[in-house]
């Protein structure tokens, strides 16, 4: 069974980018190796190219790639917070210190096992969960996945087309000197700790974050944060590069438990309304608990998040 996928190639392209580049970076609908493995077919205005193909601007590009095998996961048992849930999409609250999707020495555990083991108890049958979009291992809160493949697409088009709404809570060090603004850099990988994030003046893809600033006690603030990308440690990057880390942040902040939670997302569901649906997951424990250390009972209004 195949997937199809079309689009109109955007504005903006360096000259000669390749398809193969395109479909991974920006459509992200496959990584560089999936294109190969899942034998890539695409047409350019209606023609068969190869993958190899340069595009530009304009471009009618149609594509169609093979269904995954069958997964080789192992289906857990795991308690999931479900915040909404139809035959195609199902929306979570992440559990803080669960892995999303399966790596080296993550095979177990995982957002993707427990999907497994949920859709497999649901529907009687093998299948692959369609995880969206990503949060990190110790970042809670909502997150999304797809049930089917078209589902898949449609989400993942949404994504890409920046047509999603995120906004996330984060307790941060000290207090920043504008209470709210703007932080746009480019993101690169550090060259000193690859396991890093840095922002870079002229390498790297380009980041924006917005913030502002709910409430502050001085040795830590309560920010909210809109990325409009979604680079990967973009939040945690930035807030070290204005000056004032994520709280717990192990890699960029010190030691603790990581205050950075996904609160709220608003986008469109396949085969629904055309109206965007929010949904939202309360601040965590662990947050009211650093917050009410400081002498502080009843530091925000939940409706805020």
């Amino acid at each position: 069974m195949s997937v199809t996928y079309s689009c109109v190639v955007e504005e903006g392209l360096p000259a000669g980018f390749r398809l193969d580049r395109y479909v991974a970076e920006h459509l992200r609908l496959l990584t560089r190796s999936q294109v190969k493995a899942r034998s890539l077919r695409a047409a350019v205005n209606g023609r068969d190219v190869k993958i190899s193909k340069a595009l530009k601007a304009g471009d009618l590009l149609d594509l169609a790639w093979a269904e995954p095998e069958p997964s080789t996961l192992i289906p857990e048992d795991i308690p999931l917070e479900i915040l909404y849930e139809d035959e195609r999409v199902v929306v979570i609250n992440k559990a803080q210190g669960m892995v999303v999707h399966p790596g080296a020495g993550n095979r177990r555990g995982t957002l993707a096992n427990a999907l497994l083991f949920r859709k497999g108890a649901n529907a009687g049958e093998p299948f692959r969960p369609g995880i969206v979009h990503r949060l990190d291992k110790d970042t809670s809160g909502v997150i999304i996945a797809a049930y089917d493949s078209e589902a898949l697409t449609f989400l993942a088009d949404q994504f890409k087309r920046r047509r999603v709404g995120k906004t996330y809570a984060a307790l941060v060090q000290g207090t920043p000197r504008s209470p709210a603004g703007v932080i746009k850099t480019r993101i690169t990988r550090d060259p000193r700790n690859r396991t890093r994030f840095t922002v870079s003046e002229d390498t790297g893809k380009t980041a924006l974050t917005r913030y502002r600033t709910v409430r502050s006690w001085g040795a830590y603030s309560l920010l909210l944060l809109r990325p409009k990308t979604g680079r990967t440690h973009q939040l945690r990057v930035h807030l070290r590069a204005l000056g004032h880390p994520v709280a717990g942040d192990p890699l960029y902040g010190g030691g603790g438990s990581l205050m950075l939670h996904a609160s709220r997302l608003c986008l469109r569901l396949p085969g629904g309304a055309p109206e965007p649906r929010l949904f939202k997951a309360p601040l965590p424990r662990r947050f009211y608990a650093l917050i009410e250390s400081l002498g502080q009972r009843r530091p925000v209004s939940r409706s805020r998040f």
